[in-house]
């Protein structure tokens, strides 16, 4: 599941609202197939929260309601500093909604983008916390089984959090050999066992995603990087890859430890910790077990959903407008607008979103769209001022689907996003570079793509 859990930015519109519960629903964070991560506000407190939203229909059909109901009741109880916390859980007749702590930070890896690695003592203290955040919820019976860059985040003062702890990747079951069965995450952090499928240990899986990511907070680029997925594979399956001359000497022997392809013979998390290169300046974090209650998760997981534990998505309606972004919104949006292009070619991530200005109105915007996507072999479906895009072809990950929508930044200038929700991530930018093309005499000022993967964007 690829969703970017709790940060992101807010919204407020004027084109009429969606309620559920107490909280008012605004914009789309991030989604993956089985779920939708969007902003919300707590409409008597005015807290703000991600509401993470799954899909019942789905979750019935890959028969995974025993496990979400475990995987929420544990998360729920899981108070840890460097984990994003979980409120509540609310059902309607067709979503479940789980609500999650709002992270304002980022991602730890816009860092990265922004001022290249780490120095060592920068990137040891990012990672005991990871380490931290880890051991306490697989002591908790949790494993994450998709540590990657956009689900550790930084709240306000730079605490790192893991988010979608036990819910990154939801359709699995451990079978009678006690081992997980579903090969899942992003390639270059996934160990060497999950691969093979012949079954792993979440826990020891983990730890080696950990020594990944701990690779490239001090490196600036990851260990196993190949165009070619079988490359990469073998590369992984044979842990080859080799440290650059800045790490200390105690910093390699530990990720070579962490990065042994066996996973019978991988050093241990316990092991990790007594290492004397981790324990460095390392302060266990303090933090008190709370009262918590999971009579919301019996409720709706009752054999009954009685209806009164049912919530209800209410729509008021107002006239048809972009939705309006105040300036905070719009610093938190523009945040990760510019990744340098270092971090693009050197660590393999690709953008799943980009975003262009325009001075035209919102409907000038969406016809110009609806133009030059149907060329391109693009079907839109249009709502309000949300537009999706839909490849008739299949890609090389199925139909390439991207999510548009348009926001008033100031009187007369909008801000238009789009955001790949369903296939391939270089064909969302080669599509996007045949877009903007069509979109050039109404795009006043575009989000650079790398130059040298893409073509240059439309900019005028």
């Amino acid at each position: 599941m690829t969703s970017r859990s709790s940060h992101g930015h807010g919204s407020s519109s004027s084109s009429g609202r969606t309620r559920v519960g107490k909280y008012e629903l605004g914009r789309t964070l991030g989604e993956g197939n089985f779920a939708k991560v969007k902003f919300a506000k707590h409409v008597e407190t005015g807290d703000n929260v991600a509401i993470k939203i799954l899909d019942k229909e789905k979750v019935l059909k890959h028969k995974m309601i025993g496990q979400i109901k475990r995987e929420i009741s544990t998360m729920k109880l899981i108070r840890h500093p460097n984990v994003i916390r979980m409120h509540e859980v609310m059902a309607s007749k067709t979503k479940i909604y789980i609500v999650l702590e709002f992270v304002t930070g980022g991602e730890l890896f816009d860092k990265i983008a922004r001022n290249g690695r780490l120095k060592e003592d920068e990137a040891r203290k990012y990672f005991q916390q990871l380490i931290c955040a880890v051991d306490y919820c697989h002591s908790r019976g949790v494993f994450h089984r998709d540590l990657k860059p956009e689900n550790l985040l930084l709240d306000a003062s730079g605490l790192l959090k893991v988010s979608d702890f036990g819910l990154s990747a939801l359709p699995q079951q451990v079978r009678e050999d006690g081992l997980l069965h579903t090969t899942c995450g992003t390639p270059n952090y996934v160990a060497p066992e999950v691969i093979h499928n012949k079954g792993y240990d979440g826990a020891i899986a983990d730890l080696w995603s950990c020594g990944v990511i701990l690779f490239v907070l001090m490196a600036g680029y990851l260990p196993f990087e190949e165009n070619n997925l079988m490359a990469l594979y073998k590369k992984i399956f044979k842990a080859e890859f080799s440290c650059p001359p800045w790490f200390s000497s105690n910093a390699k022997k530990l990720i070579k430890r962490i990065l042994d392809p066996n996973p019978a013979t991988r050093i241990t998390i316990a092991e990790v910790i007594e290492n004397e290169w981790f324990k460095k300046g390392y302060k266990p974090p303090r933090f008190e077990q709370a009262n918590v209650s999971l009579d919301d998760i019996n409720s709706i997981f009752s054999e009954s959903m009685d209806s009164q534990n049912l919530v209800v998505e209410r729509r008021t309606e107002g006239p048809v407008a972009p939705v309006t972004m105040n300036a905070f919104e719009l610093i938190s949006t523009s945040q990760g607008l510019n990744l340098s292009s270092l971090f693009e070619k050197q660590m393999g991530l690709v953008k799943r979103e980009t975003r262009f200005t325009s001075k035209c109105s919102a409907n000038e915007i969406i016809s110009k769209i609806e133009e030059a996507a149907g060329p391109l072999g693009f079907d839109v479906k249009k709502n309000n001022c949300k537009l999706k895009i839909q490849g008739e072809k299949t890609g090389r990950k199925g139909h390439l689907s991207v999510n548009t929508e348009i926001f008033e930044v100031a009187p007369s200038l909008y801000m238009v996003e789009l955001r790949k929700s369903d296939g391939d991530t270089l064909e969302f930018h080669k599509f996007y570079k045949n877009l903007a093309t069509g979109l050039k005499d109404i795009v006043w000022k575009a989000e650079p793509i790398d130059e040298e993967k893409y073509g240059s964007s439309a900019s005028k």
